[in-house]
C-alpha cells in the first residue's frame, strides 16, 4: 500500500450490513457477475470486524483498522495512523500523521470523495456530519439512502458523476453501500418483513449495478480496491434481530481486495 499512494486511485467501498454467509452463498451460486473475476476460487474472505454497527466500524476503518482475518496469526494492515509499538504496522504499511486516512490522502493530494448511505452519512445532524466530514466532496440524499429501490444505482452514477468531474487528481472514492441495509424487502419481495433472502438480492442488485463504476476507474487510471462489510445483521438466529449485538452473524464480515 505505501508503494500505492501517489500512484493509484483507491476506491473502498463498504457493503453496509453484509453477512459473509449471504455474500458466500451469492458467489457460491454464480449471482455476481461482477465481482466474480476478483472472487478467485475461494470467494470472500472471511474476517472480524472492528465494530458491530455503522458509525463505530468506520470509525475504525478510516483509523486504519480494517476488518481483520478470522485466522489466527499476524494481522498485518494496508494503512494506518503513525503509533508507537504497533505491531501490525510493518514495512509495506502505508503509514501516516494524521488521524484518518481520507485527511492523510487528501494532504497527498488526493481529492476525496464520499457516497453517503446509511443515516450516518445523511448529514442531517451533527454525529451524521463526522464521517463525511473526513471528505473534501461529500454526497447524501433520499435518493442515495437506505429506503430508496434504486439507492445503488444512484450511489454509482454519483460516484462516477464526481470522480469524472476531478479530471486527472487522484482520488480516494469511498462509497457507504446503503442497499442491503434494512429495509432490504423489495429486493426481491413484494413486501416486508426482510429476510435472508432479500438481504442475499440486495448484493446481487449492487453487483449488477457496479458494472459500469468498474468500467470507468478502469479506463482512468490503476485503481486499487478495498470492498467489505462493516458488521452483519441477525435474522432471527438463536433469537437475535439486527445488529449492535454480539452474535457471530454480526461479528463475520466478507472482504477482498485487488487491482483493477
Amino acid at each position: 500500500m505505501k508503494h500505492l499512494v501517489g500512484h493509484a486511485d483507491i476506491l473502498f467501498i463498504t457493503l453496509d450490513t453484509l453477512r459473509h454467509d449471504a455474500a458466500q452463498a451469492a458467489w457460491r451460486t454464480g449471482r455476481l457477475k461482477t465481482l466474480a473475476p476478483y472472487l478467485g476460487q475461494g470467494g470472500w474472505e472471511k474476517r472480524h470486524t472492528p465494530g458491530n454497527f455503522t458509525y463505530a466500524a468506520h470509525h475504525a476503518f478510516f483509523s486504519g483498522f480494517l476488518p481483520t482475518p478470522s485466522r489466527p496469526g499476524p494481522r498485518p494492515r494496508l494503512f494506518a495512523a503513525e503509533f508507537a509499538g504497533s505491531e501490525t504496522t510493518v514495512e509495506n504499511t502505508f503509514v501516516f500523521q494524521e488521524s484518518t486516512l481520507p485527511k492523510a490522502l487528501a494532504a497527498r493530494g488526493y481529492h476525496t470523495i464520499c457516497v453517503g448511505g446509511t443515516g450516518f452519512f445523511n448529514r442531517q445532524n451533527e454525529l451524521a456530519r463526522i464521517l463525511p466530514g473526513l471528505f473534501r466532496e461529500a454526497h447524501w440524499s433520499p435518493e442515495l439512502g437506505v429506503a430508496c429501490p434504486a439507492s445503488e444505482v444512484n450511489q454509482v452514477a454519483q460516484a462516477i458523476k464526481s470522480v469524472a468531474a476531478a479530471g486527472s487528481t487522484r482520488v480516494f472514492l469511498f462509497i457507504n453501500i446503503a442497499a442491503i441495509h434494512q429495509p432490504n424487502w423489495f429486493y426481491g419481495a413484494r413486501q416486508g418483513p426482510d429476510t435472508l433472502a432479500t438481504h442475499t438480492a440486495a448484493l446481487v442488485a449492487v453487483d449488477q449495478a457496479l458494472q459500469p463504476l468498474f468500467q470507468h476507474l478502469k479506463q482512468r487510471a490503476p485503481t486499487f480496491v478495498i470492498i467489505c462489510s462493516d458488521h452483519g445483521h441477525a435474522y432471527g438466529e438463536d433469537g437475535y434481530f439486527g445488529h449492535r449485538l454480539g452474535h457471530e452473524v454480526v461479528w463475520t464480515v466478507p472482504y477482498i481486495d485487488f487491482m483493477l
